[in-house]
Order: structure tokens, then C-alpha cells, then sequence
């Protein structure tokens, strides 16, 4: 297949735009599934095509996917009261893809961002529905060459959900959120994109989940965490445990006011599961030995580029 296009979706996301850059930059074009009411500003800069619909609109997606040498599916919902606000997207929008994916001749490859929440789906909603995700995707992509990626919690410049947390460790407060003794792995957005442009390069053929974490075997724990921070801002950060209770209550509050004030929310009973999970450490093995890539940010140098950080001993 000769086609240097790829179709992405999610491309204004986080994610999706330091997927789309990377892209770029290793010499791929870029056809971005868009909806119209999404902001632009992440993709400044970028040389792309965008196409104005959504994961519900068949006619979109075949032009989306017609000619193109893959498929990289990035879209997905976070934020959520009930398991109607996951599914639509999470669910349906990947199965969707993945089906008029493999009506084109020839079939582009295919794959897809989920989550490593997707390994405990019993968790929360959100959970339930990348696992299912992932399965329909199986599925409807029988005759794709399709693969899945689950990463851990992944962080960044421009990143919405660590960055508070990280901004308040620069401050010198660390907020503990879950247990103490929890496990965990991380990884930085950049290492994410690589791995994606890892595989459109030497990937061909190879099926299947596989998870990826920042290098760091059997992940990190909170101490380690406030560690990296004390050594960048030169200084003590004092850890704050957050009760697992007054977490659950806050949860409860804010998914009451969603409904009224018709917000989506972030933090509910689901996402306090998820976060209580004593689990979360990724293996690379499986990655690595299938396409070579290896990571190469770990989590004081991620600290220092999406804080703009300098520690205090090279000032």
C-alpha cells in the first residue's frame, strides 16, 4: 500500500494533536475526523485536513477512511455520569469505524488508543466501556490488521488532567488521591506518539492489547513520585492523603449537580474506584519485543518539559 495518508480521530485531544505532530514530522499526511464544535487551537501549526462530522455518521467515515494506509482511532469519552454517555463513542464509534475500515479495498491497518483501565472493567463505567471497546474492535476488524494500544496515565504540556496535580507539587503539596501503598505506571505523551509512528513503520502484521509504560519496571508509588518533585523544586513536598471517603463524597455531590447544571463529570463513583485500585503498572515486554520501540522520557525529565522545570541545583 502506497498511501502515505493516515485517518485519525481525536486529533483535537491531548492525545490526538501530539499524534498528529508526530506524525507530521515523520512525514505521514493527515485526514482528522473533526466535529464542528471542536476548538482548533491544539493543531496550530499543523499541516493536516480536516473533516467536519463524528463517529455517528457512516458517510463521514468513508471518506474518512477511503485510500488511506491506516487508521489511528483516538477519539473517546471521559467524562461521564452513566454508561449512555461512554457507550455511544467508546463502544458503537470504534465498532463503527472498524467495520467500514475493513470494507475498503485494499483494507487500511488499524489502530486503536484505549486505556489500561480497560484491564478492570468491573471499576466504573468508563472501564466497562473501553474493555468493550476493545472486544468490538476485535470483532468487527476480523480481517484488519489491527492492534491495540492501553497506556497508563499519560501527561504532558497541555495536559488538563495531571498538570493541577503536578502544578500543586510545584507549589510544594502533594494531594495523595487513593492509597498510599498503590502502584502505578506513567507515561509521557511524546514516548506515546513514537510508539504509534514505531508502528506504522515496522508493525505490519502484528495483532493484538498491548500496554506501555515509561521504562520504569513495576511502576512508581506516591513516595516516588514526591521524591522526583522534591529533587526538581529543590525542597520539600508535603504529602496530603485524601480520604477515601471524602473522595466518594465528592463524587456523590458533583454526579448530582451534573444532571441539574448538565455537565459532564469527571470525578464520580466510577472514577473513585478506579483511583482507589491498588494496580495500575504496565509491562512494555510484549511491546517491545514486537516492534523494538523503547521509551525514552522517564518521570523526572517528563516533570521538568511539562512544568517548564529547572531544578533548583542547575539554576
Amino acid at each position: 500500500m502506497s498511501s502515505r495518508t493516515i485517518a485519525l480521530t481525536g486529533a483535537t485531544g491531548f492525545i490526538g494533536a501530539e499524534l498528529a505532530r508526530a506524525l507530521t514530522t515523520a512525514g505521514w499526511q493527515i485526514r482528522a475526523l473533526v466535529r464542528s464544535t471542536s476548538r482548533l487551537q491544539r493543531l496550530d501549526g499543523i499541516a493536516l485536513h480536516p473533516l467536519v462530522g463524528s463517529l455517528a455518521e457512516p458517510e463521514r467515515l468513508r471518506e474518512l477512511v477511503g485510500g488511506v494506509h491506516a487508521v489511528i482511532h483516538c477519539a473517546g469519552v471521559v467524562r461521564g455520569a452513566t454508561a449512555a454517555d461512554f457507550y455511544p463513542v467508546n463502544v458503537d464509534g470504534v465498532v463503527r469505524l472498524a467495520r467500514i475500515a475493513a470494507e475498503q479495498d485494499p483494507p487500511p491497518r488499524f489502530l486503536s488508543i484505549s486505556s489500561l483501565a480497560a484491564r478492570e472493567p468491573h471499576l466504573s463505567d468508563y472501564a466497562a466501556s473501553k474493555r468493550q471497546g476493545e472486544l468490538g474492535l476485535a470483532e468487527a476488524a476480523d480481517s484488519l490488521d489491527w492492534f491495540i494500544l492501553r497506556p497508563p496515565a499519560v501527561y504532558g504540556p497541555g495536559d488538563k488532567e495531571l498538570l493541577p496535580l503536578f502544578r500543586l507539587m510545584r507549589r510544594g503539596v502533594a494531594p495523595i488521591l487513593g492509597s498510599r501503598g498503590a502502584r502505578f505506571s506513567l507515561l509521557y505523551v511524546q514516548d506515546l506518539a513514537d510508539a504509534v509512528v514505531r508502528w506504522l513503520e515496522t508493525g505490519n502484521g502484528i495483532r493484538g492489547t498491548f500496554e506501555l509504560h515509561d521504562g520504569r519496571s513495576g511502576g512508581y508509588s506516591w513516595h516516588d513520585v514526591i521524591a522526583t518533585a522534591e529533587r526538581l523544586r529543590g525542597g520539600r513536598v508535603l504529602p496530603v492523603s485524601v480520604p477515601s471517603g471524602v473522595l466518594r463524597l465528592l463524587a456523590r455531590l458533583n454526579l448530582g449537580l451534573s444532571r441539574p447544571l448538565g455537565y459532564a463529570p469527571m470525578l464520580t463513583p466510577g472514577k473513585v474506584g478506579e483511583l482507589m485500585h491498588p494496580d495500575w503498572v504496565c509491562d512494555n515486554g510484549g511491546l517491545c519485543q514486537a516492534m523494538g520501540w523503547t521509551p525514552r522520557v522517564g518521570l523526572e525529565e517528563g516533570l521538568r518539559r511539562t512544568l517548564a522545570w529547572r531544578c533548583t541545583s542547575e539554576e
